[in-house]
């Protein structure tokens, strides 16, 4: 166990807000890279032929290396500086998108995008672990409700921005502005944001981290390829398993270790599980929409990659006020009432997105778009403080890496769960004339881009499916909004004899974990 020296306990309050500028520039930097591209997939899926379980791999490659290593990145923060955890991650996630913007081929653009996940997994818990270790309660509840606000409406303006480029330029053009906004990141980093590091740092826990790494990869891997063989196959069943039983080795290794790299004793504070639970969903849903929205509004409707990313920006434009607004509302109703609240509008908001059709108006969209930004904007900042304000000082980048943990498996998940949904009923659905050749017939079922762009009765009759398919996968995000806001509902629930919440944001005397004696 090594003794480190913490940063000054507090910065002059114009400079919390000018870190807090730097750090949130860096934190959508890496967030907008992980729903940019999917205003591209129709232009990527053109340029490379890629199949539809390709498109998913392209997004959900960043996604998926991104989750997976959040923890060890979050630990080596705080063990060697969380200043210059950010400042690898962003040489990595520029040099990788720099390379990336010479792919020719779908396997190519996928292993650069895990390049990208790399990069990406040590900024973010690096942004919040920043806030969190370094300022004074005062200026730190502020901050973080401006960083759950940026987290969450980076994913809208990278999908805007790319939007923009793609009227000029090809899909290369998203990687040029990922370079772009990791050189400017890097230099705000070097001039203004201070180092920390935790007090005391327990030896990094390398099993627990191939273990979690492995877990996750098979189960998802196992998930986004179950449409090609099919969600009953025994290769898909067995891989599903093999990953489940994986990450069971996982929480007994985690049980079992001096120094864990995430004792999964904390998940016994009420609080800290609601809000991993509230978080992992409310991205679920997110991202598995936005990856099936953004090809519904390009290859169904019609419109330019531009109209699609205008198409979405007032979801941005509810999240960021409903994120300011959160913790206010949580001093006046409670934790529990705004995260329930926050969870039932996300699934509202997806069962209206749900009805949407080859004919429908933008009226419709907007109509669930509007629910859905207000109950992340909603749910997200309460759970995040809850996550945070569970684990002490010298755990802050695991503390920050357990929150985004939850926010990119979630997406992973969603992409990995929903994308799947949709790709399993878009190919159960079509239903092609006799006449179709073979090959022609293959290459629809293979990318509803492709078919689209057939035109005529193939690319009519794509439609039809891939509308079929968006319902399904639409329903499934609100249903597991609804189970959640349930579970969440239990989890908070206020204690009979007293009347106040089980869980206070920032106890931190009930984690019942070995992660407490690191501070002994």
């Amino acid at each position: 166990m090594t003794t480190r020296q913490h940063a000054p306990a507090s910065e002059p309050t114009a400079r919390h807000g000018l870190i807090t500028l730097v750090v949130c520039l860096a934190l959508a930097t890496v967030v907008a890279a992980m729903s940019s591209l999917n205003v591209a997939l129709p232009d990527i899926a053109r340029s490379t032929h890629a199949t539809q379980t390709q498109l998913e791999w392209v997004i959900d490659a960043y996604s998926l290396v991104f989750a997976s290593l959040l923890l060890p990145a979050g630990a080596l923060g705080d063990r060697f500086g969380r200043r210059r955890a950010l400042i690898a991650g962003l040489v990595i996630f520029g040099l990788g998108s720099a390379v990336a913007m010479t792919a020719g081929s779908p396997t190519e653009l996928i292993a650069l995008r895990c390049v990208l996940g790399l990069g990406a997994a040590f900024v973010m818990p690096a942004t919040l672990s920043t806030i969190t270790a370094t300022f004074p309660p005062a200026q730190r509840t502020k901050a973080v409700s401006i960083w759950a606000g940026v987290a969450g409406a980076s994913a809208i303006l990278g999908v805007l921005c790319t939007g923009v480029l793609l009227e000029f330029w090809s899909w290369r053009s998203a990687f040029a502005l990922n370079v772009v906004l990791a050189v400017i990141a890097l230099v705000a980093v070097l001039r203004f944001v201070p180092e920390s590091v935790g007090k005391k740092v327990a030896r990094l826990d390398v099993g627990g981290a191939l273990l979690s790494v492995a877990g996750l990869v098979v189960l998802v891997y196992s998930i986004i390829e179950a449409p090609e063989v099919g969600w009953a196959a025994g290769r898909t069943l067995a891989g599903i398993a093999c990953g489940l039983a994986i990450l069971a080795g996982f929480v007994v290794w985690e049980l079992r270790h001096r120094s864990p790299l995430l004792d999964p004793r904390v998940f016994t504070k009420r609080a800290l599980a609601a809000g991993s639970l509230s978080i992992f969903v409310q991205f679920f849903a997110f991202f598995g929409f936005i990856f099936v929205v953004l090809q519904y509004l390009q290859l169904v409707r019609g419109d330019s990659a531009l109209v699609a990313g205008l198409s979405m920006l007032p979801m941005a434009a509810t999240l960021m006020p409903f994120a300011r607004l959160a913790p206010v509302v949580v001093e006046r109703i409670g934790t529990r009432a705004v995260c329930v609240t926050g969870l039932l509008l996300i699934a509202a908001g997806m069962v209206v997105l749900a009805q949407l059709d080859a004919h429908s108006s933008y009226w419709l969209l907007l109509g669930g778009l509007l629910p859905l930004g207000a109950g992340m904007g909603w749910a997200m900042t309460p759970a995040t403080s809850a996550i945070t304000g569970a684990l002490p000082p010298a755990q802050q980048g695991v503390a920050s890496a357990l929150n985004d943990l939850s926010r990119e498996v979630g997406g992973a998940f969603g992409i990995a769960v929903i994308g799947s949904v949709l790709t399993s009923t878009y190919r159960s659905s079509l239903e092609l004339p006799a006449q179709v050749p073979a090959a022609v017939d293959a290459m629809a079922r293979d990318s509803f881009a492709l078919a689209s762009h057939l035109g005529g009765r193939i690319a009519d009759t794509a439609d039809t499916a891939f509308v079929t398919g968006l319902h399904h996968a639409i329903l499934a995000g609100a249903g597991a909004s609804v189970l959640a806001a349930i579970v969440v509902a239990i989890l908070l629930r206020q204690r009979t004899t007293t009347g106040h919440d089980d869980d206070t944001v920032g106890d931190r005397t009930s984690i019942p974990s070995r992660t407490a004696a690191l501070e002994d």
